[in-house]
């Protein structure tokens, strides 16, 4: 529904209340919402908070506002009101207008530059092992509403921080190098993520047989894990990275260039990209200096013990810990300095962090801190936390056993996705080389739309089978609309240049589609506000589930007029470009044909 429209309706109900009833209600107090479909008409105006002024009814209140309304503005062309609910009918013209000349055009659906600067920071992963199907949700959530800010008008950055530095990374290096021979991704032919995890699981192995032979020496559980000799020799390999010991650091640079080359392979396979890499190992020794102000600025206190601390009860939080009394980092160290370097890079007015929404308490702390330290721009914080993806079980099973792969699931996708699609016969006439590009698109379309159109908080049970069905709320449905449509424009060889025909009246299916069409503007908008894919991902389902209800109730192709066809061809067009634009910002593509 358009904008100007609604905000003319407010303008009017305003204007209304002061001209029949002399007195002043504020716009922000006037509600608009989409009429039931059970009632005639598309906007409704609730007339309860014009009743204080009416002294009558609200269903006498909506009688006299609505005469008011249709009086005013031309294009109402009738109203009726259901208890305190005022629904405005508009005319067939202005639905004709609107489709002429505000859905068709080019610059439909894009917002100008707001001239402000945003970071989303996502992905950051660990490069002890490959990515998992969390991560996937990580992945596409963060590239999405990166994408949707861009068409809201902002100049995004894509941020990932690699997680490269610390114990967990060691253990890989100290596994290959005892039990690897000499291991690499050319001589097995594996990914060098999977390659570099293999061993991550192989520690964990070696791991417990130690502890077990230590517990059946009398050592408690406790004892066992600190003293079992490869833990000893882990952290010891940590401690000569730290020292920057040559051998050590070659190999940890070694490892991880196997580890970002698999990387690079899930990322491009997932379809999302990064403007700017950070890394573990070049941050975590940032903050110090940022503990040192707070000190001095009195936000934060030493212990006994020399360990610095910020009090948040009052908050309703704890004494959460910023630096050990050995002088070294916790976590929150690091996030505070790396927040503060990421801002004096970009001086961006927002950073969102995509994370999971077990670390909801962290980033309570870091903003709550960041604040407390006066940083300016410790307002424009935003956590989005989204919840766990869990697959029904049996479905598939890890390399791990414990954790879904990334590269195993989008594999299973691709292979679920051209079953259906032949045993749809829909590859009929197709080179070898556009199936599998199809096929791809598919797969991909499918898992990523299931996991976008739910809302980030929700945790979510992801079925492949469920995602790949062509006739469900998925992915693969609104990718066939689209075909289906490119598929009429192409019959009926569709110039998107020739001039909009000018009907008369229309059918309630075009008149449904239109309104769907007309609010795909602030659908981007709530989108964009909100940090919700979500929003836009059922959006876009609506438009292809009016576009096939239009396409099934009236003829297109053999419409009784060549202005009615010309009219619903434009109409069509305009439907394949808001789809194709939509499944864009969620990283979708949408085929031509199949």
């Amino acid at each position: 529904m358009a904008n100007s429209i609604q905000r003319r309706l407010v303008e009017v109900t305003v204007q209304a209340v002061k001209a029949i009833y002399n007195a002043d209600i504020l716009e922000h107090q006037i509600a608009l919402q989409a009429t039931r479909k059970e009632f005639e008409g598309q906007i409704t105006i609730v007339t309860f908070p014009v009743t204080r002024f009416s002294k009558s009814s609200p269903e006498q209140t909506g009688a006299v506002i609505g005469a008011y309304l249709q009086q005013h503005i031309p294009e109402i062309s009738g109203f009726n009101v259901i208890k305190g609910f005022l629904n405005i009918v508009l005319s067939d013209d202005y639905w004709v207008s609107l489709l002429n000349e505000t859905i068709v055009a080019k610059d439909f659906g894009t917002f100008p530059a707001n001239g402000k600067k945003l970071m989303v920071e996502y992905s950051s992963p660990n490069t002890n092992k490959p990515l998992h199907l969390g991560h996937i949700r990580n992945n596409l959530l963060g590239y999405s509403v990166a994408e949707i800010l861009k068409a809201y008008g902002y100049e995004v950055i894509k941020a990932n921080l690699v997680n490269d530095r610390g114990i967990h990374i060691c253990k890989s290096m100290l596994a290959w190098q005892k039990f690897g021979a000499g291991e690499t991704p050319e001589s097995t032919g594996m990914k060098g993520d999977h390659l570099v995890g293999k061993y991550y699981v192989i520690f964990d192995k070696e791991y417990k047989k130690e502890i077990e032979a230590l517990k059946a020496e009398g050592q408690s559980e406790d004892e066992a894990k600190k003293n079992a000799p490869l833990m000893k020799e882990a952290q010891a390999m940590l401690q000569k990275w730290e020292a920057g010991d040559e051998e050590v650091i070659r190999l940890w640079k070694t490892m991880n260039s196997w580890v970002y080359a698999g990387f690079e392979k899930t990322y491009k396979q997932l379809g999302v990209d990064f403007d700017k890499y950070y890394y573990e190992s070049d941050t975590y020794l940032l903050g110090k200096d940022i503990i040192q102000e707070g000190l001095d600025k009195g936000v934060f206190f030493k212990k006994e013990d020399n360990s610095v601390w910020i009090d948040l009860t009052e908050e309703g939080l704890d004494q959460k810990l910023v630096l050990r009394g050995d002088g070294t980092s916790v976590y929150i160290t690091q996030d505070l300095g790396t927040a503060q370097l990421k801002y004096d890079e970009f001086k961006m007015s927002e950073s969102i962090y995509v994370v999971g929404n077990e670390q909801d308490y962290h980033f309570k702390v870091l903003f709550l801190i960041l604040k407390k330290l006066g940083k300016s721009w410790a307002d424009g914080l935003f956590h989005l936390s989204y919840g766990m993806v869990d697959l029904p079980s049996g479905k598939m099973k890890s390399r791990e056993g414990t954790v879904v792969d990334a590269d195993d699931l989008m594999a299973e996708m691709l292979k679920t996705a051209q079953e259906r699609t032949e045993e749809l016969g829909k590859t009929e006439g197709l080179a070898e080389d556009a199936k599998a590009t199809l096929y791809n698109t598919i797969g991909m379309g499918a898992l990523k739309y299931f996991l976008l159109k739910v809302d980030p908080k929700k945790r979510l049970l992801f079925d492949p089978n469920e995602s790949v069905d062509f006739q469900g709320h998925t992915g693969p449905f609104i990718q066939y609309t689209h075909a289906r449509i490119k598929s009429v424009l192409s019959k009926a060889e569709f110039d998107a240049n020739s001039p909009v025909s000018v009907l008369p009246s229309i059918s309630s299916y075009e008149r449904d589609l239109i309104q769907q069409l007309g609010a795909f503007p602030e659908t981007i908008e709530a989108s964009a506000q909100e940090f919700s894919p979500a929003q836009l991902a059922n959006y876009v389902y609506e438009v292809a589930k009016l576009y096939n209800k239009f396409y099934h109730e009236e003829s297109i192709l053999k419409a009784e007029a060549n202005d009615v066809k010309n009219f619903r061809l434009h109409l069509s067009a305009a439907a394949a470009k808001v789809i194709a634009k939509g499944m864009g910002l969620l990283g979708i593509c949408v085929p031509e044909r199949m």
